[in-house]
C-alpha cells in the first residue's frame, strides 16, 4: 500500500512536467526530420566543439592536489566506523540493525524513509566525484515504458526520453523492468538514474554512454549481456542528433565527461568493457559495485598517445571484484587513481594494470590470488619496455594479501616530500568484507531500509 501511495504522489507533478515539454519536443522533432542532411554534415564540427568544451570543463574539475581528496575519503571511512562525522556532508549516528559501514552507504541506506527524500542520495558521494549531484535540482521523471523503439525521437515515458531532456532530472522507475536498448543510451548532463524501489536491468542490447556530460549519477541497476550497437542516426542531446559508428559493446562508456558517480551497480558479461572512462574524463567515483563474469573489466584511459588523460582522477572504493573476472580491475593510463577498500576475490591474469605512467594508490584492499601459480602478481605494467615503470608511483598501504598475492610497488613512497603532506592511513584490508558486504544492486523496498 505504501508503494501504491508513493507512485500516485510523485507521477502527478512528474507528468505535468512531461506534458509541458512534449509540445516543444514535438516541434523540435519536425524541424530535425526536415534537416537530417544538414545535421549529418555538421556533425564533425559539432563533435569537435563539444569535445573542446568538455575538456575545458575537465580542467575546471581537476584537483591540483589529489592527496587532499585521498585524505578526505579515508577520514570519512574512519568516521563511519566511529558513527559520527562533523563535515559538511555529515553522517548521523546510527543505531540498531543497520549494517552499513562504509561512509557512502551510511549516509542513506539505513533510513527506512529513503524514498521520501530520494535526492538525499546526492549528498552521499565521496572521493573525486564528491561534487556530483546529478538531477538533484530538477523534478522527478518516472520511466513507465521499458521500450526503446525510436533512438532519434524517443517516446515520452521511456528512459531514453528522460536522459535527453535539457536541465536536471531525477529519473526513477514505476515498476520492475528490463530495458533492451536499440542503440547507445546517451546520457546528458545533470541526470540521476535511480533504480531504487524497482529491479531495473539494462540487458541484451546496447549499453550506456555518458558523453560530453557533467554531473551524472547512475545508481542501483543491473547492466549485463551488452552487445555492440550498429550505430546509425541517434539523438545525442535534446536538440541534436547525428550519425554514430558501431560501438564496442561497453556496459558504460564515460567519454569526455566530469563529475560522474556510478554506485551500487551489478555488472557482468558485456562484449567489451564493463566500464570505460576515456578522453580526459575526471572527477569520478565508482563505489559499491559488484563486477562478475567478464574479461576486460575497467579501462581508465583509452590510449598511450592521448595525454589529455593526465587530468583523469578517479576513486574506486568499496567495490567487489567477484567470480569469473580476468583482468583490468582497473587498467590505467596517465592519471591519478585511488583504489580504496575494495575486495578482490577473483582474477585470472592480473588485478591492476597500466601504461603511460599512471599514479595508482592502493589502500586497504583485500587481494585473494587465484590458484594458478603464474597469476599471483596483482600488478601488471602492460607491454612496458625496459625499466621506465620503476619511476611510476604505484604504492600499496594496508592491503591484505592472501593465497600468495603480491603487489609490486614503484616510485616514491607515499610520505615523500613530493606530496604536500602525509596521507591519512587507510582502514586496513581486514575491514574490507564489512565495507563491501552490500555491493551491487540492492533490493530496496519502499518503507524499509535498503
Amino acid at each position: 500500500m505504501e508503494f501504491a501511495k508513493y507512485k500516485i504522489q510523485i507521477p502527478f507533478f512528474v507528468f505535468v512536467t512531461i506534458f509541458a515539454i512534449i509540445s516543444t519536443t514535438q516541434a523540435n522533432t519536425i524541424e530535425n526530420i526536415g534537416n537530417n542532411t544538414v545535421k549529418h554534415h555538421e556533425h564533425d564540427e559539432w563533435f569537435q566543439r563539444k569535445l573542446a568544451e568538455a575538456y575545458n570543463a575537465s580542467l575546471k574539475a581537476y584537483h591540483d592536489d589529489p592527496t587532499e581528496v585521498v585524505d578526505e575519503l579515508n577520514r570519512h571511512v574512519h568516521q563511519a566506523f566511529e558513527g559520527t562525522n562533523s563535515t559538511r556532508r555529515g553522517l548521523s549516528r546510527y543505531k540498531g540493525s543497520c549494517k552499513a559501514q562504509n561512509p557512502i552507504d551510511r549516509c542513506w541506506r539505513c533510513k527506512a524513509n529513503w524514498a521520501r527524500d530520494r535526492k538525499k542520495l546526492a549528498d552521499c558521494v565521496k572521493g573525486f566525484g564528491r561534487r556530483t549531484t546529478g538531477g538533484k535540482d530538477g523534478p522527478y521523471y518516472v520511466v513507465t515504458d521499458s521500450s526503446d523503439n525510436d533512438v532519434v525521437n524517443p517516446k515520452p515515458g521511456t528512459l531514453r526520453f528522460g536522459v535527453l531532456q535539457p536541465g536536471p532530472l531525477w529519473i526513477i522507475f514505476a515498476a520492475d523492468m528490463k530495458i533492451v536498448l536499440k542503440g547507445e543510451l546517451i546520457v546528458t548532463s545533470d541526470k540521476t538514474i535511480d533504480g531504487r524501489g524497482a529491479q531495473v536491468q539494462i540487458a541484451d542490447g546496447a549499453g550506456i554512454t555518458i558523453q560530453f556530460a557533467n554531473n551524472v549519477i547512475i545508481h542501483n541497476i543491473k547492466i549485463h549481456d551488452i552487445k555492440p550497437a550498429f550505430g546509425g542516426l541517434i539523438r545525442d542531446t535534446y536538440d541534436h542528433f547525428g550519425i554514430r559508428g558501431a560501438d564496442d559493446g561497453d556496459g558504460i562508456n564515460v567519454f569526455a565527461s566530469t563529475n560522474i558517480w556510478l554506485d551500487h551497480l551489478s555488472m557482468w558479461n558485456c562484449r567489451d568493457g564493463l566500464i570505460d572512462i576515456v578522453k580526459g574524463s575526471t572527477a569520478i567515483t565508482l563505489s559499491n559495485n559488484h563486477f562478475t563474469r567478464h574479461d576486460h573489466v575497467l579501462l581508465f584511459g583509452a590510449s598511450d598517445t592521448d595525454p589529455k588523460d593526465e587530468i583523469m582522477q578517479i576513486s574506486l572504493a568499496f567495490n567487489h571484484f567477484g567470480k569469473g573476472l580476468v583482468q583490468r580491475m582497473p587498467r590505467c593510463r596517465f592519471g591519478f587513481f585511488h583504489v580504496l577498500n575494495n575486495d578482490y576475490t577473483h582474477w585470472i591474469m592480473y588485478a591492476i594494470g597500466g601504461t603511460a605512467h599512471p599514479t595508482i594508490i592502493s589502500q586497504g584492499n583485500r587481494f585473494i590470488a587465484p590458484p594458478d601459480p603464474t597469476a599471483k602478481m596483482i600488478t601488471n605494467r602492460n607491454n612496458v619496455v625496459g625499466e621506465e615503470w620503476k619511476n611510476w608511483i604505484w604504492r600499496s598501504e594496508n592491503d591484505v594479501f592472501l593465497n600468495g598475492a603480491y603487489f609490486v610497488e614503484s616510485g616514491h613512497p607515499l610520505d615523500e616530500k613530493r606530496f604536500k603532506k602525509d596521507f591519512i592511513k587507510s582502514k586496513p584490508g581486514t575491514y574490507v568484507r564489512r565495507l563491501t558486504r552490500f555491493a551491487g544492486q540492492r533490493r530496496c523496498i519502499i518503507g524499509k531500509s535498503c
